[in-house]
């Protein structure tokens, strides 16, 4: 799978390469990242990227016409599914179903805000999909990106050496993973689970599935009222080429 990624910071990914599952998956050749930094496509000699938004307020604002270039020169190269996806925290929460639609795709393009925002034109032109991390804000979009890379990394074929691991993990089932637990037995005078010890596999299969249901509904039940907790409810990960240009 191949990401390419545009940003004003493209050394901020130099770390990547040697960030375990990610760094391995990119020296073994399971997955591919390119980065493309903003200002290279930048139309005045100063490289500006941005300027001051009409009807006034604080901050500064991506131009539309860098970044439409700059997407324009990765879909040359990017494979031909791969959608444009704006990591801004007005986007659709990052959730589990919509890292394995992702995740389904053999390139993703990664764009990542800066500053107060970017010219809506370009969004309504360009993005086929718009992604958040959570209901917070960070300074730009390099984060979210990375943490987007790594998620959809998980599920692409040979980057984790178990496959069981992704298959059974926390979300995948729509509630969270049950208590962990490893040697030794007795620690610090808290015992590990009978049940875990006695090598009953449907006995242990249970006791994961009632502590899992607990877990959930004690620290996360906004899973359990959302349904799945897997939803993807917002737009479709798609534009039409018509939508894109309207």
């Amino acid at each position: 799978m191949r990401f390419d990624i545009v940003t004003l910071s493209p050394a901020f990914f130099d770390g990547l390469n040697h960030y375990g599952v990610i760094g391995r998956a990119l020296r073994d050749g399971k997955i591919s990242l390119r980065t493309w930094d903003l200002r290279q496509f930048a139309d005045d000699p100063h490289r500006r990227v941005d300027d001051r938004p009409y009807g006034g307020g604080p901050g500064m604002v991506l131009l539309a016409e860098p970044l439409w270039q700059a997407v324009e020169a990765v879909r040359r190269e990017a494979p031909a599914d791969a959608p444009v996806v704006f990591l801004s925290p007005q986007g659709q929460i990052l959730k589990q179903q919509l890292v394995e639609d992702l995740a389904s795709r053999d390139g993703l393009i990664l764009v990542c805000g800066r500053y107060e925002g970017v010219d809506e034109r370009w969004v309504d032109a360009q993005v086929d999909i718009e992604v958040s991390i959570g209901d917070f804000v960070l300074s730009g979009g390099e984060i979210p990106a990375m943490a987007l890379v790594d998620a959809v990394s998980r599920w692409v074929p040979g980057t984790l050496g178990d496959r069981e691991s992704v298959v059974c993990e926390s979300f995948r089932s729509g509630r969270l993973d049950a208590p962990s637990y490893t040697r030794p037995e007795l620690w610090r005078g808290r015992p590990v689970p009978q049940v875990l010890l006695e090598g009953h596999h449907e006995a242990i299969r249970q006791w994961r599935e009632t502590e899992g249901a607990l877990r959930t509904q004690s620290r996360r039940p906004d899973l359990l009222r959302e349904g799945t907790g897997t939803v993807n409810s917002g737009a479709p990960l798609g534009k039409s080429e018509k939508e894109r240009h309207n």
